[in-house]
C-alpha cells in the first residue's frame, strides 16, 4: 500500500481509511464531473425474494467485457471515462492492487442508503481488495461482524477519502451506509475491485 495505516479490524480481514487520499479542491472537482458525466440508473433488486428499487443509482465500469450481478442485478460495463481512470489510478497505488472495474453509487441524499452486506460475489474471488473512494457529502459508513452482528465500527467518510477493505474483510465482517434522513447533500462513491 501507498502508506502506512492502522487496520481498523480486530480480527479476521484488513480495512483502512485514508481520509484524505484525495486533495479537497480535486475531490470537488471530481464530484462535478461525474455527477454530471456518469449514467446513473436506478435498478429494481431482489431483497428476501421481494422486488424493490435500490434507494440509490449506480452505474458499472470496466476494462472488460464481464458483466457484475448481485441482488438479481446483472450490470453491463460501460468504457472508463478519464476521471474515472484518474481515481482508478490513486485507488490501485493506496491498494498495492489492481483495479478492472467500478461499482459507483449516487447517494442523492439521507434517503438514499444500503443496507448491510458483503461483497463476496464469486466474481471477486475469495479474498477481495476493494478500493472505496468517497466524493460529495460525508457519509457514515459502517462495519459489523458478520457472525455475531457486533461490533460496530463507524467512520465519517470525508470527501476525497478512500477505504480499502482486504483479507477475510467480505467473509468476516460486512457493511453499510445507513440513510440520514437529516442529511441534504449528495455523496459519489465508487467501488473499485477486480473481476476474475
Amino acid at each position: 500500500m501507498k502508506r502506512l495505516a492502522d487496520n481498523l479490524l480486530p480480527h479476521g480481514g484488513e480495512l483502512y481509511y485514508f481520509p484524505d487520499a484525495i486533495p479537497r479542491d480535486k475531490s470537488e472537482d471530481y464530484f462535478k464531473q461525474l455527477f454530471s458525466e456518469i449514467r446513473w440508473k436506478q435498478e429494481p433488486v431482489k431483497i428476501f425474494g421481494k422486488e424493490v428499487m435500490q434507494p440509490r443509482l449506480t452505474a458499472w465500469y470496466g476494462d472488460e467485457s464481464k458483466p457484475y450481478s448481485y441482488s438479481g442485478v446483472t450490470m453491463h460495463p460501460n468504457h472508463w471515462i478519464h476521471p474515472l481512470l484518474d481515481l482508478k489510478s490513486i485507488a490501485e497505488d493506496y491498494a498495492g492492487a489492481e483495479c478492472t472495474s467500478a461499482l459507483m453509487n449516487l447517494y442523492r441524499d439521507g434517503n438514499d442508503g444500503m443496507g448491510w452486506h458483503r461483497d463476496n460475489e464469486k466474481v471477486l474471488g475469495a479474498t477481495p481488495v476493494i478500493a472505496s473512494v468517497s466524493l460529495g457529502a460525508v457519509r457514515t459508513f459502517q462495519v459489523r461482524s458478520y457472525k455475531d452482528k457486533k461490533p460496530v465500527i463507524s467512520l465519517d467518510l470525508q470527501p476525497g477519502s478512500l477505504v480499502i477493505m482486504k483479507g477475510q474483510s467480505q467473509l468476516v465482517w460486512e457493511h453499510r451506509v445507513p440513510k440520514i434522513k437529516t442529511l441534504r447533500g449528495a455523496r459519489i462513491n465508487i467501488t473499485f475491485r477486480k473481476i476474475l
